[in-house]
């Protein structure tokens, strides 16, 4: 986790040197959200150290937002978002955007699910019910989301005495998925490690409320496409699966603007 919040870090230091010689306005943006999940097929593989190659259809899953004893767990333990942005000076209304979604994405043990393929030399197609002795899947550290986004700002009122703003935010982008997948297979556990294993494509629509030019508070939703392409399940197993989702953030943040 550390190494990508790293990664957010330096692209922050490249956009402060581009903003000091050309002004604009620079911003950080750190909030909470739930979030919603379409169903998946999803599939299973390992050919090299087991012998399995199959997909459960249709299924289900939910988020963990981790909000119990929230004042008692370190920030990151809930589902999160940090966006790191800038404004430019000679367009203002246009900026770019780097931001680490932090959403966590369980499959709903013991649920009927439509399992197809091969399992240790024995074929399958029928409805099933998937226990966690069977299969468990989840991103819960997480199904973390690292994008960059082109960003516009629609300014709705203007309060110019006290520099208040409300503004409509609108965002789309695409990156990479960075999960640190927790599953069993058949009994087999693996956790982790953070690695990257697709795609993902979104946009957003927020609501901002800029409060004496420096703080700002927001709220958005956000929709996403996330591709698993390879997952890492244990030793050389794998899992692909597609699916859209969408978050209902609370945030709050801080404007940094440059004068030169």
């Amino acid at each position: 986790m550390k190494k990508f919040i790293g990664v957010l870090i330096a692209i922050t230091g490249t956009i402060c040197v581009h903003g000091q010689s050309k002004l604009g306005n620079f911003y950080v943006t750190w909030g909470y959200h739930r979030d919603q999940y379409t169903r998946s097929t999803i599939h299973f593989k390992d050919t090299k150290t087991d012998d399995y190659n199959f997909t459960l259809e249709k299924a289900k899953a939910r988020d963990k937002p981790d909000f119990h004893d929230f004042f008692n767990t370190p920030l990151t333990v809930p589902q999160y978002v940090i966006n790191i942005g800038y404004f430019f000076a000679k367009k203002p209304e246009w900026g770019i955007e780097v931001s680490w979604d932090h959403l966590k994405y369980v499959v709903t043990d013991n649920q009927v699910m439509h399992l197809k393929g091969e399992i240790r030399g024995k074929s399958y197609d029928l409805d099933t019910l998937v226990t966690p002795a069977f299969v468990h899947l989840e991103h819960t550290n997480g199904n973390n989301y690292l994008m960059v986004s082109a960003v516009r700002r629609i300014r709705l009122l203007q309060e110019t005495h006290f520099k208040n703003h409300l503004s409509v935010l609108v965002k789309a982008g695409a990156g990479g998925l960075v999960p640190k997948t927790d599953s069993y297979i058949m009994g087999n556990h693996n956790d982790g490690p953070f690695r990257l294993s697709g795609f993902v494509v979104g946009s957003s629509v927020a609501i901002r409320y800029d409060i004496f030019r420096y703080v700002y508070v927001e709220g958005s939703v956000k929709g996403a496409f996330a591709d698993y392409t390879s997952a890492k399940l244990y030793e050389q197993g794998r899992a692909r699966h597609t699916f859209f989702s969408a978050q209902y953030i609370w945030s709050a943040g801080i404007n940094i603007p440059f004068h030169g």
